[in-house]
């Protein structure tokens, strides 16, 4: 069964979703734009089988706090800082990541901080190499190198209820697999009062993720963590090449492509769960 519950991280009050018995190794999963843990909500019970699955929502994201803008900077590296603050709080001292999207940069920071905590990186088109990103990238990228109130506005078109319904189906051979709830759930979210301006924020700093891709891939180099990378191939934000240069720093790591596109979870979730139990049980990530 998985418990809906709330922790206390650094003054934030963050949402998470957990399943599986405490002794076991645990999972950490982070979710990404514009959506929260809730598109784990297939993945969790099988993985909870063997693990410890622990799903929280980021701050300004799903069911956590949002804090206002005036006495929260909305940087990956604050979201990281309370990320951290919450693996403390949750007794979490060994853990394997799962990054998706905006999960990437944030559970790579918690790697670069605590390279021993972390057991083993699944990473599911959560990018860490420029060759990664796409063309879809192009009006954000704008932004960072302009960051006029004229680039921000445009941003505002990646905000709509259409464009979160896009990401959920762009490349799905099958739309009727994906359930109607979790973009709806998501617009719903981010129509709320002020959570626009938080968004726009997170792209300008998005820019500090891309600068920090040579010291994700130096810790991928020094420490070779066990990293299995499972895309959505159809993704069109982040690139399948992502995946494939993931190898060029961990050479054993595994790469898995699906037909399906950003949100692989809601079409594959099943044989991304068998994929990753697979993997962790290979590399001694289990009971």
């Amino acid at each position: 069964m998985t418990a809906y519950q709330r922790a206390l991280a650094n003054g934030n009050t963050i949402f998470y979703r957990e399943a599986g018995a405490k002794d076991a190794p645990a999972i950490l999963l982070l979710h990404g734009f514009p959506t929260s843990s809730h598109m784990f909500r297939n993945l969790i019970p099988i993985l909870a089988e063997r693990y410890h699955v622990i799903a929280p929502d980021l701050p300004g994201f799903g069911f956590s706090d949002a804090p206002d803008r005036k006495t929260f900077r909305y940087t990956f590296e604050n979201l990281a800082n309370v990320i951290d603050h919450f693996t403390q709080a949750m007794g979490l001292d060994r853990y394997a990541i799962y990054i998706f999207d905006y999960g990437a940069p944030v559970g790579l920071r918690l790697a670069l901080a605590h390279p021993e905590r972390i057991t083993a990186i699944i990473s599911q088109n959560g990018n860490a190499y420029e060759e990664g990103l796409s063309q879809g990238w192009n009006p954000i990228q704008k932004y960072w190198k302009e960051p006029t109130p004229a680039n921000r506005t445009a941003l505002r078109d990646f905000l709509t209820p259409e464009a979160t319904k896009s990401q959920y189906l762009h490349g799905v051979p099958d739309g009727t697999l994906v359930a109607p709830e979790a973009y709806e759930l998501d617009s719903a979210l981010l129509a709320r009062t002020g959570n626009d301006e938080i968004q726009l924020d997170l792209f300008l700093d998005y820019a500090s993720n891309v600068a920090l891709y040579p010291k994700f891939q130096e810790y991928f180099r020094t420490h070779r963590p066990p990293l299995l990378a499972v895309w959505g191939k159809n993704d069109p934000f982040f690139l399948p090449k992502g995946a494939d240069a993931y190898r060029r720093d961990i050479p054993d790591a595994e790469v898995l492509l699906f037909d399906t596109g950003h949100f692989a979870l809601e079409t594959h979730a099943v044989e991304l769960a068998a994929a990753i139990n697979q993997f962790l049980a290979a590399k001694g990530v289990s009971q």
